[in-house]
C-alpha cells in the first residue's frame, strides 16, 4: 500500500457533512449570498476533506491544489464551457461545473483556502497541548 494512502474516519465525516449542507444549499436556498458564495468556500472545505479522508498529504500543498482546482473550474466557467461543450440543459454540469464567471467567487474560494488553513493550524495546535499535558 502505497505510503500516503491512509483512511481518516473523521475527515470521511467532514466530508459527508459538508456534502449534505451543499445539497441543502443548492436545493433548498435560493438567495444572494448563502447559496453563491458561502457555497463556495464550503465546496473547497469538501474537496479538501474529501482527500484527506484517503490520503495523507500535507495541508499546504493539498488545500493549494484544491483552491487551484477550484481556480480552474471558475475559468472554465469563464470561457463558458458548459455551452460550448452542449451540456446547458445538464442540470447536474450547470450545477458541478457552473455556468458564470465571477470575481467574487475567487475570493470565496480563497476564503475556503483560508478557513482550511485555520482550522488545520487549531487542531495542530489543540493536538499539540493534549500531548503536553
Amino acid at each position: 500500500m502505497p505510503a500516503h494512502l491512509q483512511f481518516k474516519r473523521n475527515y470521511f465525516i467532514f466530508t459527508l457533512l459538508l456534502l449534505v449542507v451543499e445539497v441543502c444549499i443548492a436545493v433548498f436556498v435560493h438567495d444572494r449570498f448563502i447559496r453563491p458564495y458561502f457555497g463556495d468556500v464550503l465546496v473547497v472545505a469538501l474537496i479538501y476533506c474529501f482527500i484527506q479522508s484517503f490520503f495523507n498529504f500535507p495541508v499546504i500543498p493539498t488545500a493549494t491544489a484544491v483552491l487551484l482546482f477550484a481556480f480552474f473550474i471558475e475559468l472554465l466557467q469563464y470561457f463558458n464551457i458548459v455551452n460550448r461543450l452542449g451540456w446547458q440543459n445538464s442540470t447536474l454540469a450547470c450545477t458541478v461545473i457552473g455556468t458564470s464567471f465571477a470575481w467574487e467567487d475567487i475570493i470565496a474560494y480563497i476564503a475556503g483556502f483560508s478557513l482550511i488553513l485555520i482550522i488545520e493550524k487549531v487542531k495542530l495546535a489543540f493536538t499539540a497541548s493534549a500531548i503536553k499535558g
